[in-house]
């Protein structure tokens, strides 16, 4: 990966070339930022229940590996905060280029390591701590990757398109997921076991360290350019101390931490756990049902264009409970689908995407609305690290404990769970729209 000079130099020299960036750039840049990032999200998650207990954990039964490798999993999100707390000081001290360059090669590096990973047949018990270290490394890295952009790109949207240019960002999960499974449903597909399992899984990690390479430069185009600093610093979305801004602002942290749960919770829920319950509890293909996930994934993409327009038409916060109540119907019949054969699997992924879609488009839009200006870039990156521990770390852990143990009603009532928090989080706060522009 190219140096941090190297970037910002070569990023200035495409933009004297193809002249200002315009809005649209923004929107191409954080796009792409996001689907690298969620890429890498699918990957280490897709590993988690198809290669790592298999890999790393074949001294106990598979759902017990699984349950392991779920721990590992929550890793990332836990260190999240911690990188938070150091990228925050990069950025202050350093500038922008230097904080997204070190994080984005420290995530490619931690992650293409993870692809040489040796299993545990060889070196024993240190393929875990191995894989649990490189896994909080992702984490502390994730978190040097906000950038800002998602925010300036909500902050300039016309009033009227406030709800469609905060959906754009989350565009980056359903793309990430559509590659991440097609690729592993290739592998997986076209391989025998042994193959697969000795160096095909092994690709998909590879090809996250390219897609870093591409996002870096994307948003590198965009960040260090004298116009976008400008428009930075007009939206005061510069780094405020940690301290400063739980101080000042921590009751705005928690409940927007609180506020997306309904719509992260089902995002594992109709990404992560359904494949481990059908691999471990099934006879289905997972590369039949990986294909499954990427059609699913297109739905999401579809629905998550249309939140756009109705958050323009009937307001995000209206959006936002509408979704709310809807996942918690959906928790209530949804998760026994998947005991449903093929045909209740299908009903599941495309219902559950679809409504994934709906809620998780608008559910990032209106971070950056409740904090007042100094506060605003440092709170919604806490916001967003606090979420998804909340709301995604631990999902598909407890989501297949309570099936495991309760029956898939008992996922579904961790589901529920999440759809409350967010209906009691909106009740809290009714400023979800952006002040101060």
């Amino acid at each position: 990966m190219q140096t941090e000079a190297t970037a910002e130099r070569d990023a200035r020299l495409v933009n004297a070339k193809h002249g200002e960036i315009n809005p649209n750039d923004i929107a191409v840049g954080v796009v792409i930022g996001r689907t690298s990032e969620f890429f890498d999200f699918f990957v280490f998650a897709i590993a988690s229940v198809i290669v790592f207990p298999r890999l790393v954990f074949p001294f106990v039964d598979p759902l017990t590996g699984t349950l392991y490798s779920f721990i590992i999993f929550a890793l990332a999100f836990i260190a999240r905060p911690f990188g938070t707390a150091i990228f925050t000081a990069i950025d202050r001290n350093y500038g922008k280029g230097a904080k997204l360059t070190s994080a984005l090669f420290l995530l490619g590096t931690s992650t293409v390591v993870i692809g040489f990973l040796p299993g545990y047949e060889r070196i024993g018990i240190w393929s875990a701590v191995i894989l649990s270290v490189l896994r909080i490394l992702q984490g502390v890295a994730l978190a040097g990757t906000w950038d800002g952009l998602a925010s300036l790109l909500a902050l300039n949207a016309p009033e009227n398109k406030r709800g469609w240019y905060a959906m754009i960002p989350q565009l980056g999960a359903p793309l990430g997921l559509l590659v991440a499974s097609m690729l592993f449903a290739f592998f997986v597909g076209n391989l025998s076991a042994e193959d697969f399992y000795d160096w095909g899984w092994r690709y998909p990690f590879f090809v996250a360290f390219a897609i870093n390479v591409v996002a870096l430069f994307a948003r590198l185009r965009i960040v260090v350019t004298p116009e976008y600093t400008n428009l930075f610093d007009n939206r005061e979305l510069r780094p405020a101390p940690i301290v400063e801004t739980l101080r000042a602002e921590g009751r705005n942290v928690v409940i927007g931490a609180f506020a997306p749960l309904a719509s992260f919770a089902l995002f594992h829920m109709v990404t992560v756990f359904p494949l481990s319950w059908v691999f471990l509890y099934t006879r289905d293909d997972p590369a039949r049902f990986l294909t499954l996930e990427a059609v699913g994934s297109v739905i999401c993409t579809i629905a998550v264009f249309i939140s756009g327009a109705l958050s323009d038409r009937y307001g995000r916060r209206k959006l936002l409970m509408g979704c709310a109540l809807a996942i918690a119907v959906f928790s209530g019949f949804a998760p026994q689908l998947l005991d449903g054969g093929f045909a209740g699997e299908t009903l599941f992924m495309f219902s559950g995407f679809a409504l994934l879609g709906l809620a998780f488009g608008q559910s990032s839009g209106a971070v950056a609305a409740s904090f007042s200006k100094p506060y605003r870039y440092t709170g919604s990156a806490l916001t967003s690290d606090l979420a998804w521990l909340f709301g995604a770390g631990f999902a598909p852990l407890a989501a297949l404990v309570l099936a495991t143990e309760f029956g898939l009603i008992a996922a579904g009532a961790y589901l529920l769970s999440g759809a409350l928090c967010t209906l009691l989080a909106l009740r809290l706060n009714a400023r979800w729209e952006i002040r101060d522009r």
